[in-house]
């Protein structure tokens, strides 16, 4: 059986849930993720509200393999991720010698005001992720990524630390173009192949252009010979459709 490591993605911030930020890591997080064989499953966005991170961190973090989270690591007073992980682990939080170290590395001496230090506070037992762009760290603690929500700063991140990441078997997908056939058409016999192994699954995903309606029809798995025999099924029942809308 292929093994399977999950992931949670958690996006904090008000200017992600206001709309005056827009998220542009979800989609960069799971297209990686899935790459390298972890399966993304969730992904929440909570405002800047201790207890709200908080009580989506212990509920994700304990869900699945593991959580990843970006944003709130900066200045300003704001940016509270740091502690309210020390709060959900229940640890203390304090200055780390290391991340005080990194930070000198930008900052001359007495440019490290106190809201810069902020960046160098870190929850008690974890380790730094470094950040080569901007020298502020994001940190590990159990199963938990805390990251920069600054994308360019998240990716590198995110190299960093896929090295030390337990990874699964990938994902293997087959893109099937229902031309002309409406969705209505095919649902019953999709929702019948999909049924017949547990192994697969199967979207349907309509889009409209200028030459008008597409549809295709997308199905992943990570067992190479039950996503080709789902494929298959597929594509044979798009051609008895076709067969039956344009009899001879």
């Amino acid at each position: 059986m292929a093994v399977s490591v999950t992931a949670a993605l958690l996006i904090i911030g008000d200017e992600i849930l206001t709309g005056r930020t827009k998220d542009k890591n979800i989609g960069y997080v799971a297209e990686y993720l899935t790459g390298i064989g972890i399966d993304l499953r969730e992904v929440r966005i909570v405002p800047d509200v201790e207890a709200e991170i908080v009580a989506a961190v212990n509920a994700l973090r304990q869900r699945y393999t593991y959580l990843f989270t970006t944003g709130g690591i900066g200045p300003t007073h704001d940016d509270i991720t740091a502690d309210s992980m020390a709060k959900a682990f229940g640890v203390g939080i304090g200055h780390d010698p290391r991340a005080v170290a990194m930070l000198q590395e930008r900052y001359q001496p007495g440019e490290l005001n106190e809201a810069r230090m902020r960046m160098a506070r870190i929850p008690d037992g974890a380790d730094l992720i470094e950040n080569p762009i901007s020298k502020a760290p994001g940190f590990r603690i159990g199963n938990v990524f805390v990251m920069a929500g600054v994308p360019a700063i998240m990716q590198v991140m995110l190299d960093s630390i896929a090295p030390t990441l337990e990874t699964g078997a990938k994902m293997i997908s087959r893109l099937i173009e229902a031309e002309g056939i409406p969705e209505g058409h095919y649902a019953e016999g999709l929702a019948a192949i999909a049924a017949a192994d547990e192994r697969v699954s199967i979207g349907s995903y309509p889009s409209f252009s200028a030459s008008g309606f597409r549809n295709q029809i997308v199905v992943r798995g990570k067992d190479a010979a039950a996503v080709e025999a789902a494929a298959e099924a597929v594509i044979q029942l798009l051609a008895r459709l076709k067969g039956d809308r344009n009899p001879l």
